[in-house]
């Protein structure tokens, strides 16, 4: 099955060669691999242009956007410029961070999990990253039916269908929420550990915390399960402030009638699919 990769990278140097090196170490190889340089001011350039001069099916495209790291919407972008250098001649598309060593038979793997059921849109594997130890360690703060989007890989009839990336907070989750709403699975293997260099969150902003309310409203949460989501997001990060955080970004976009990342109707399916799941877990 041929599949194609694309890498948002912004000062990536200290990550980007084993991230490279773990994707060139595939059983099944990328038919391409787009790396994006997203306005880089380190050596990430470089180490492109080491690979590109190995690997034939690499390319480097370089792109500028402002410096700061919002949650989303600049990553999301990157991811799009690179699309825009693909053909649709694949059988699944991976969005892959700068910063995550894949174990070799991972592609292979997700492949066969495409192959073998076409009900399949979203497969990937579990996120692990180093404790102060130095042991790799499990840390997926989700769900374990949820895909990490720094790993995320698509069948190409389920990506075609929810319309692509949505260049906000939130694109992680509304995927598969929109996944579903075709009539997609989204499947997690957990044999396939996937190890994250830069521990979770260390390039966000204070600000952009506050994107997270901002996202449930535009995802057409509705006030009480952002709400309910809010508090079991303080409860497993252990900080009260999350969410007052959510909160004022779900009132403020409210406040402003921020546009909505999805229909009336994926909406109203959205919010029975999260009722259904938080009734699930209280019985």
């Amino acid at each position: 099955m041929d599949y194609f990769i694309i890498i948002p990278a912004h000062n990536e140097e200290g990550f980007l060669e084993p991230t490279l090196n773990a994707v060139f170490g595939q059983h099944l190889l990328p038919k391409k691999v787009v790396v994006v340089n997203d306005n880089s001011t380190d050596g990430t350039e470089a180490i492109i242009d080491q690979f590109c001069e190995r690997f034939p099916n690499l390319i480097k495209l370089n792109i500028t956007s402002p410096e700061i790291h919002l949650p989303g919407s600049k990553v999301v972008n990157a991811f799009s410029k690179g699309l825009k250098l693909l053909d649709d001649d694949y059988g699944f598309m991976v969005k892959l961070d700068a910063d995550i060593v894949l174990p070799p038979n991972y592609f292979e793997r997700v492949g066969r999990i495409f192959n073998e059921d076409p009900k399949v849109g979203i497969a990937g594997g579990f996120a692990y990253e180093k404790d102060e130890s130095g042991r790799w360690k499990l840390n997926h703060p989700m769900n374990k039916d949820h895909v990490r989007g720094a790993f995320k890989a698509y069948g190409k009839s389920c990506f075609e269908a929810i319309g692509g990336l949505r260049s906000a907070m939130g694109w992680d989750t509304v995927d598969e929420l929109l996944a579903k709403y075709h009539g997609f699975k989204v499947y997690t293997d957990a044999s396939l550990q996937v190890r994250h260099l830069r521990p979770t969150g260390n390039a966000y902003s204070k600000k952009a915390r506050l994107y997270q309310g901002k996202a449930m409203y535009t995802m057409r949460y509705g006030f009480f399960i952002t709400v309910i989501a809010s508090l079991k997001m303080a409860i497993k990060q252990g900080k009260t402030l999350v969410f007052f955080h959510n909160l004022r970004g779900y009132l403020t976009a409210k406040g402003r009638k921020v546009d909505f990342m999805v229909t009336e109707e994926e909406g109203r399916f959205i919010r029975k699919y999260r009722w259904q799941g938080i009734l699930k877990k209280l019985t």
